[in-house]
């Protein structure tokens, strides 16, 4: 690489590094100090603790061996702010985040500048390829931590009697949507199948779970143009949907006893009517029937699939269906943060793919033939958790666009609900 293309690399990769970090203050705007210390179930964490953890990420993976004389923060936040790396440090257990009073949210927000301060020194001295390729890796990780801190923040609200909203205003984000309103049909797009190759294309940024590139085989198939809606998900309630086992996978009946399910995460009936909680608070069924449904596990989105007499996609399917196509939706730059009324996407030719909501797929998520993991601690990113999960695809109201693409992998249990998750159709 010449001087004068590694400089013009490190300034692009400056403005993109300044961007992200800003945005992860953005979010905590609304935010007191008292609700960014809740973590209102064990999958989630505090939203100090994720400000904390993505200055760590560069601190220990770029700062600590790129820059020359680096000296932490803090010896303690070494491993204070270790997520799940087993081979870097120690690490407190993960439901405990919440206990950590200390730091106060002053010194983590000193810590972040720290961080910055002396990524832009690493960025000013032209530094080494891998660097720069750590500090994307970085960026790509933080930007994973915003949806995360938006997710958490709407289980915390949740969970809290007052129900408040992290945004007060609905204008304009539920424009049209009403009672009366009529649901765009479900129509599908029909696609070839045959012999196609999958998995990142060498163009950009891509996680080391999306490679390497390789064919698979598919059958001729057909994907829904859009989201199952919250209407559409209520017809499948009434129909006695979690009360009939025939439509559930056997862990999934298993979860629906446990757990009590009768609606997704966020619908409540206390006065009589559904209403569904969002980041712009508590909103009656009645203007979100025509939005895509939310907060469903991927048992949920089967059994609804099977109701309806369809399937879920394969991730091959969607990702085959969706590379080369732009990546334009109801993602976090819409400023939506919930998912969008489907007459605002009134262009029944055109299928969307993006936004709204991660599509569950039918695949488990497992590394690719001849799949190989970074190398040190970063190979524990995405390769350990290649066991009881399954993939999602598309991204949602709270994904940055500058963090979805085709081949992305994201990937949860089965029974996870509080993430932004829907359902495409598939036969």
């Amino acid at each position: 690489m010449s001087t004068t293309a590694g400089c013009s690399l490190s300034t692009e990769l400056g403005t993109r590094f300044s961007t992200v970090r800003q945005r992860t203050i953005s979010i905590c705007e609304p935010l007191t100090a008292e609700d960014m210390m809740v973590q209102s179930t064990p999958e989630a964490s505090p939203l100090k603790w994720h400000l904390a953890h993505t200055a760590w990420f560069f601190e220990s993976f770029v700062l600590r061996e790129f820059l020359p004389g680096y000296r932490p923060f803090n010896a303690d936040f070494v491993w204070l702010f270790n997520s799940y790396y087993e081979s870097f440090a120690k690490f407190p257990e993960k439901r405990l985040r919440s206990s950590f009073s200390r730091p106060p949210l002053e010194e983590v927000l000193r810590y972040r500048e720290y961080v910055d301060k002396n990524v832009d020194t690493l960025l000013a001295r032209n530094p080494e390829a891998e660097a720069l390729i750590r500090i994307e890796l970085g960026l790509n990780h933080e930007e994973q931590h915003q949806e995360l801190m938006l997710t958490d923040i709407l289980h915390a609200f949740f969970t809290n009697p007052l129900r408040p909203a992290y945004r007060q205003s609905t204008e304009n984000y539920l424009s049209g949507a009403g009672p009366a309103m009529n649901h765009m049909s479900l129509s599908f797009e029909g696609l070839p199948g045959g012999l196609r190759e999958v998995g990142q294309t060498g163009e950009g940024f891509a996680f080391d779970n999306e490679a390497p590139r390789h064919k698979v085989w598919m059958e001729p198939y057909r994907l829904a143009k859009r989201l199952v809606t919250c209407g559409e998900y209520a017809a499948f309630m009434e129909d006695g949907g979690y009360r009939r086992p025939e439509f559930w996978l056997s862990a999934g009946w298993v979860a629906v006893q446990n757990s009590g399910w009768r609606a997704p995460l966020y619908w409540s009936s206390e006065a009589g009517d559904w209403s569904v909680f969002t980041l712009r608070g508590e909103q009656p069924l009645a203007r979100m029937k025509s939005a895509p449904v939310s907060n469903v596990s991927y048992f949920e989105a089967d059994a609804y699939a099977r109701w309806a007499g369809y399937r879920l996609p394969t991730e091959f399917e969607w990702e085959a269906a969706a590379e080369g196509r732009p990546v334009e939706g109801n993602l976090y730059e819409s400023g939506r943060l919930l998912p969008a009324p489907t007459e605002l996407n009134k262009n029944e030719n055109s299928t969307k793919y993006y936004g709204d909501c991660w599509q569950w797929t039918a695949s488990a998520y497992l590394g690719y033939p001849g799949f190989r993991p970074l190398g040190g601690s970063l190979g524990e990113y995405n390769g350990k958790f290649m066991s009881g999960n399954m993939v999602l695809k598309g991204g949602s109201c709270v994904t940055p666009a500058s963090h979805v693409r085709a081949s992305y992998r994201n990937f949860f249990a089965p029974e996870t609900r509080w993430q932004f998750s829907g359902i495409r159709l598939a036969s």
